[in-house]
């Protein structure tokens, strides 16, 4: 450790300052790789300066033999550090998968929030983990959102790292003499990250230049600037076209408030289309039930419009959509579109 300060761990330290309040308590989720335990050292310092209140976050989730040794190796660095509290929280990932090894790491984040009083957990993704991301929403072929890559700050989960790259997070550690771990699953190309990671990422910047990840990075950001805007547009009309249930909508009025959407069709079909699409999804969102892929919201869009069939057809939940107009349409109401969640189970969204 030791020897002029690298501009990159200077940087660091200042999109932790503009991401946290002074004084504010994180935790910081450290694996042990080289990007986490950057921003380890990052935190660490501003720690030791009383600028905030930082502790860590160790995860084992036990999928591989070791897991332990490598868990607590972390927490010890992390402690060496200077950063305090360190908890460590083994958990259990039912199936092995990608997915649900996120779902049970952000359980165990929750867990450390509540039982630290910590604001926030930083996370350690870094330019080429942002770059990675929009290259596998681009194949998925679903929208702006998803080229929108990871957001720097959702809720209690900051991302200060999003500036830098792979290479940047190394050069901290050696600066700051800390030998991290690599994760052998993140050369398995079982998991389609990696091949886009290790297969796809080179052959990119060998045709279109090492500029590639800051490039991908760079559309992610405005990409999310653009979709955040068309969501808060598509949420204020939403607001506008749901009807509240009354004398003409006794169904309605009669079902559970949370269960069931009626949404004035003239309305939406006044819309244009980016922010009808955007506030059709939002309000199967808010019935509790997953967000439509590409080709039912399209469907359910097209119910919108004037389909030949007027539903109802089933959305993932269960949520059913139906047209309400013409002989279907109770007596003094405008036609409109009804979302139905009541078969949807609690959890089940």
């Amino acid at each position: 450790m030791g020897g002029k300060l690298p501009r990159v761990l200077a940087d660091a330290r200042n999109a932790i300052r503009a991401m946290v309040p002074p004084g504010g308590k994180v935790l910081v989720a450290c694996s042990g790789g080289a990007d986490s335990l950057a921003l380890a050292a990052a935190a660490a310092f501003l720690h030791r300066a009383r600028e905030i209140d930082a502790g860590a976050v160790v995860v084992d989730h036990r999928m591989q033999p070791g897991s332990a040794e490598v868990a607590q190796r972390a927490a010890a660095q992390c402690r060496a550090l200077g950063l305090d509290e360190v908890l460590v929280l083994p958990v259990e990932v039912d199936g092995g998968s990608e997915q649900a090894a996120r779902t049970a790491r952000y359980a165990a984040f929750a867990r450390a929030l509540e039982d630290s009083g910590a604001g926030h957990v930083l996370l350690g993704h870094t330019l080429d983990d942002q770059a990675e991301q929009v290259l596998l929403g681009l194949a998925r072929g679903s929208g702006t959102l998803s080229l929108a890559g990871m957001p720097a700050a959702r809720g209690q989960y900051l991302r200060p790292l999003l500036g830098l790259g792979r290479a940047d997070v190394e050069a901290i550690c050696r600066h700051e003499g800390l030998e991290y771990w690599n994760d052998p699953t993140n050369t398995d190309p079982r998991y389609l990250r990696n091949r886009v990671r290790h297969e796809l990422m080179p052959v990119l910047r060998s045709v279109l230049g090492d500029q590639v990840p800051a490039a991908l990075a760079r559309t992610a950001a405005l990409a999310r600037a653009d979709a955040e805007y068309l969501d808060g547009l598509a949420a204020s009309a939403l607001h506008d076209a749901v009807l509240a249930p009354g004398p003409a909508l006794a169904e309605e009025a009669s079902a559970a408030a949370s269960a069931v959407s009626s949404i004035h069709l003239a309305r939406l079909r006044a819309m244009p289309e980016p922010l009808r699409t955007r506030a059709l999804r939002l309000s199967v969102v808010r019935l509790g039930a997953p967000a439509p892929d590409f080709e039912r919201l399209r469907a359910l869009n097209a119910l919108v419009l004037g389909s030949k069939s007027a539903g109802p057809i089933q959305l993932e939940g269960p949520v059913e959509a139906t047209r309400i107009a013409g002989a279907r349409l109770p007596a003094g109401a405008a036609p409109f579109l009804r979302l139905d969640a009541s078969g949807l189970r609690p959890g089940d969204g």
